[in-house]
């Protein structure tokens, strides 16, 4: 079986690219074969596929997109696939693979922290018109044969949004590596991560991973690490030190937040790294207090190395967090519930949620998506 996947701009390290690797990489060995097809291949990227680069000029972001999705439709039109998977908007695709969500329900989260000047930008911005018309095309488009559901949040929303088949709808969650996120090693690299960045070994760590600040929610974060323990009014609150593992082209502007809010000597920003399991190792727990994820590979990946996490209503991992056993749920913009649920987080609910992650293997993943290929093929 052969099959085309499509994703315009890929990332190796990118949320949505490593679902799309973790994908391909545990069906190896089958008769599935892909290939895919974008504007460049980086010499980090995976090679475990093939594929082709398709990259028109452009001059606009809607422009981009646009054009990309209609050279690689003639791209794809010129070989025999047996499916077109895309990850982007595509509305020729046979199966839509939503890693990114729902964009209308994205700007309708996002509306929660913009001022009014700025959604009306949002409103009138041809590239998000662009993206609502191609994601309505998609679903609505007779090619349309399934949606890969990387959440059932992601399913609900696809739902809400758009007059869709629920059969179309397939929630199939990731797989994790367990060996290569586990906490088997985590003393030795927690002493060697925490000493590279100055941090006392007795300190509590909280750990933000993402790029994308403004959605992933790292103001509330840094807000939150801020706030005194709200639980305990008669004890001094914890200085719990946190870390940033991400980039971000306004970090500064984050930086600056910490500063004000005089809190900027416990807050570390590493930037961007290839590794992130160094800073899972020096820390004691995941937060990600974001407006809209779809998933959130990131937490999974976290309860694999050992932590508990604190996640939003806003995404999709949320799903695997058994309240006070593995970890905690708030809104997103609830600064004061995160600091409480920080404070009261133990190493038991970082063995809790290590449990949990064993249940996602690449295993059992893959054998959903043989099935789903299987019946489509039909």
């Amino acid at each position: 079986m052969k099959i085309a996947l499509v994703r315009a701009k890929y990332n190796p390290f990118g949320g949505a690219e490593r679902f799309l690797n973790d994908a391909v990489a545990a069906m190896q060995g089958s008769d599935v074969k892909f290939t895919l097809f974008t504007r460049a291949w980086p010499v980090q990227a995976a090679g475990a596929m093939k594929h082709r680069i398709v990259n028109p000029r452009y001059l606009t972001s809607a422009g981009r997109d646009s054009g990309f999705n209609a050279a690689v439709t003639r791209a794809i039109s010129q070989e025999k696939f047996d499916l077109v998977q895309s990850y982007e908007r595509l509305p020729d695709c046979d199966i839509y693979h939503a890693v990114d969500g729902v964009h209308a329900e994205w700007l309708r989260q996002r509306a929660r922290i913009s001022s009014g000047v700025k959604q009306f930008g949002i409103a009138i911005n041809p590239h998000h018109r662009y993206v609502l018309t191609a994601e309505r095309a998609m679903y609505s488009s007779p090619k349309f044969k399934a949606a890969i559901c990387i959440s059932q949040m992601v399913k609900a929303d696809i739902l809400r949004h758009f007059d869709v088949d629920p059969e179309k709808l397939h929630v199939i969650y990731s797989g994790i590596d367990t060996e290569k996120f586990s906490p088997d090693s985590r003393s030795q690299m927690r002493d060697a991560t925490r000493g590279k960045y100055g941090i006392p070994a007795a300190v509590k760590v909280a750990v933000f991973v993402g790029s994308g600040f403004e959605r992933k929610g790292l103001a509330q974060f840094i807000r939150a690490l801020a706030h005194p323990a709200p639980a305990y009014p008669a004890v001094a609150p914890e200085k719990i030190f946190g870390l940033v593992v991400g980039k971000d082209k306004l970090s500064k502007k984050y930086e600056a937040l910490a500063s004000q809010l005089g809190i900027r000597e416990r807050i570390i920003f590493t930037g961007g790294v290839a590794d992130t399991r160094p800073f899972y190792a020096a820390s004691d727990v995941f937060v990600l207090p974001t407006i809209y994820e779809p998933f959130g590979l990131v937490c999974l990946e976290a309860m694999a190395a050992g932590l508990a996490v604190i996640t939003s209503t806003g995404a999709g991992a949320a799903e695997l967090i058994d309240e006070g056993v593995n970890g905690y749920v708030c809104d997103a913009l609830d600064t004061t519930g995160i600091a409480r649920a920080m404070h009261d987080i133990t190493p038991a609910m970082g063995l809790a949620a290590r449990d949990t992650a064993l249940k996602f293997s690449p295993k059992n993943m893959a054998a959903q998506y043989a099935s789903l290929y299987r019946q489509l093929q039909k």
